[in-house]
C-alpha cells in the first residue's frame, strides 16, 4: 500500500496547503518517498500533486482538505483520518490506523472555517 502524508520540514502533520513536503509511506518497498509540496498555498493543486504518486489512501485530519480537494481525490484514493500530530506517530501506529480506512469523509473532516461579521 502507498499511503500519503503531508508535513512541514519538522515532520509535522499540515494540512495539504500548509505542507512543504508530501510523503508517501510505501510499505510495498518500506520506506519513505519524500517530495517537495508544489502546491504550498492551494490544497487542490497539493491534491493533484498527490493524485500523480498515485497513492491508495491520504493521512488527514480535520481542515487537511477543503471541497475541493476531498471532491477531486473522492472515489480514486482513501482516507485515513488521524489525531496524530507528526509523521513518526503516523509511522509508529501505522498498522492500527489502517484499520481505519475509509472511502468517504464526514463534512467535518473537510469542512472550511467559516467567518462571520
Amino acid at each position: 500500500m502507498r499511503i500519503a502524508v503531508t508535513y512541514d520540514r519538522d515532520f509535522n502533520l499540515r494540512p495539504l496547503d500548509e505542507a512543504e513536503i508530501i510523503g508517501i509511506i510505501n510499505e510495498e518497498i518500506g520506506g519513505l518517498e519524500q517530495y517537495e509540496n508544489p502546491g504550498i498555498g492551494s490544497k487542490e493543486v497539493t491534491m493533484s500533486a498527490i493524485l500523480s504518486l498515485s497513492p491508495d489512501a491520504i493521512v488527514v485530519s480535520r481542515r487537511f482538505l477543503c471541497p475541493g480537494s476531498y471532491m477531486m481525490s473522492y472515489g480514486k484514493i482513501k482516507y485515513i483520518v488521524t489525531n496524530n500530530k507528526t509523521l513518526q506517530e503516523v509511522l509508529k501506529n501505522l498498522e492500527s490506523l489502517k484499520k481505519n480506512l475509509r472511502g468517504d469523509l464526514d463534512e467535518e473532516i473537510y469542512a472550511e472555517e467559516r467567518e462571520y461579521l
